[in-house]
């Protein structure tokens, strides 16, 4: 990991704003409930080395055509940087660090809806008398119940899209790393049909730049919006009923066994001591598991995990 100087007050002013024009276009796609927010800060804690300071805005949404969602902003210090962040950056140990980022998590109501997740994130290591270490990390993804391949097609496009004036590589760089990170290995199968996941970054073609990888991060936030509204507008007043429901809270059990498994945030938060109702805001409000369930054949549940599931070249 490289050293240079960053603008740490322009990526907070650009995540802050991003919170705020993704829950005005989510709530517009619902069209029925709105965000409720829950501004918080911590102090110190004791002597707890692990205890973060900071804060954040919290904005919950329920009862609509999304069933339960939250959009998160949070900038937080810490005087040591915790076992997952440091596993694959020994020299960071010792380190205070500084951690932005804008989370979310959309769960629909509608079983034709897919749940929709995004994340953009900033993280600076410091020492005195050395320059901060700083990096990018973030990206979106999609996890469908019942889905339609216009609407996978389209989160694919809204991807590779945005990637492409950054170059013809980073697309399937980053959806491949997104394939790869969203699977849960228990069970040898993905949690969704993917979208993108990067982290680590702070150069391009070997050389660090700032600018570039700030403006990544940024159009990954903002194609996120383009990614889901159009997708549950499409959907939100397809009819469904109890089996599609049942289905539903089934495959939202594979989302909180990867969320507690293996997601790097909630580890990082947990780890960190964070805030535990917002660092548990993307669990979904009803899940179940059901022992040894397998798709009818020829059902569209097993369409989901036949057709959709598998990587593949969606564009």
């Amino acid at each position: 990991m490289a050293n240079t100087s960053c603008d740490i007050q322009a990526v907070k002013s650009f995540l802050l704003d991003l919170q705020d024009r993704i829950c005005t276009a989510l709530e517009a796609a619902d069209g029925k409930a709105t965000f409720v927010e829950d501004a918080w800060d911590r102090e110190e804690e004791g002597n707890n080395p692990m205890a973060l300071t900071g804060g954040g805005r919290t904005r919950v949404i329920t009862g609509g055509t999304i069933e339960k969602g939250g959009v998160n902003f949070s900038h937080v210090r810490g005087a040591k940087l915790p076992a997952s962040a440091t596993a694959n950056r020994p020299e960071l140990e010792g380190r205070s660090f500084q951690a932005m980022g804008v989370s979310l998590v959309i769960h629909p109501e509608n079983p034709y809806i897919p749940t929709s997740h995004a994340n953009v994130r900033f993280f600076v290591a410091e020492k005195e008398g050395e320059e901060p270490v700083w990096w990018f990390g973030g990206g979106f993804d999609l996890t469908p119940y019942y889905p339609f391949e216009e609407d996978v097609v389209h989160w694919h496009q809204v991807s590779k899209d945005l990637c492409v004036p950054f170059g013809e590589d980073i697309y399937p760089k980053y959806k491949k790393w997104c394939d790869e990170y969203f699977f849960l290995k228990h069970r040898n199968e993905t949690r969704g049909v993917g979208g993108l996941f990067f982290d680590d970054l702070n150069s391009w073609d070997g050389k660090v730049d700032f600018e570039r990888s700030f403006a990544f991060m940024q159009a990954v936030g903002n194609g996120y919006i383009d990614a889901v509204v159009p997708i549950i507008e499409r959907r939100k007043d397809m009819s469904w009923g109890e089996r599609e429901r049942k289905f539903q809270c089934y495959r939202r059990g594979r989302y909180v066994e990867f969320n507690l498994v293996f997601d790097r945030g909630t580890i990082f938060g947990l780890q960190t001591g964070g805030r535990t109702e917002s660092i548990l805001m993307s669990m979904p409000p009803v899940a179940h598991w059901d022992y040894d369930w397998n798709p009818e054949p020829g059902s569209p549940e097993e369409r989901l995990y036949k057709d959709f599931l598998p990587h593949r070249d969606w564009v």
